[in-house]
């Protein structure tokens, strides 16, 4: 029988779901949180020095300093995320080398559905069977089965 991995997240957190069998409740097999979810913006933040702070120290090295509206590649609420990500990437692609699964439904807050994307082990990939940019990952077993059975009667 062919066992589907129903994978529900944001960037804080991600469950995953396994249904066997169509007619009986999803199992929830591991609940996952990002270890940043729960700090506060300011604690993350606030031990950063700016970017232009030893611009004019005798420790700058003599190069063009950025302007003020110098912003990063990516803030830390995209790299946590990123990283996040990697570690749902990582359990899942452990779960199917296990053979735990054989279809992977992706249901994801849609900023996160995509980092999650880019992160999907290329294995993993031809094993989607719906990628769902909503974020359920709040809702329990019975909600979820619902506003998945819902969704799936639109396609």
């Amino acid at each position: 029988m062919t066992t589907t991995w129903i994978v529900s997240a944001d960037a804080g957190r991600a469950r995953i779901f396994a249904e066997s069998d169509p007619k009986q409740p999803y199992i929830e097999i591991e609940d996952m949180v990002s270890p940043n979810a729960r700090v506060r913006v300011s604690d993350i933040n606030t031990d950063r020095l700016g970017p232009t702070a030893a611009g004019k120290s005798i420790h700058s090295t003599g190069n063009a300093t950025p302007n003020k509206q110098f912003e990063p590649a990516q803030t830390p609420e995209q790299h946590d995320a990123e990283f996040f990500a990697r570690d749902i990437c990582a359990y899942l692609l452990k779960g199917w080398q296990e053979q735990r699964f054989q279809k992977l439904e992706l249901v994801a807050e849609p900023k996160f559905l995509g980092v999650l994307r880019g992160q999907l082990d290329n294995q993993l990939k031809p094993l989607v069977d719906l990628e769902l940019n909503k974020d359920y990952s709040h809702c329990n077993a019975h909600q979820l089965r619902e506003q998945l059975q819902a969704q799936k009667t639109k396609f």
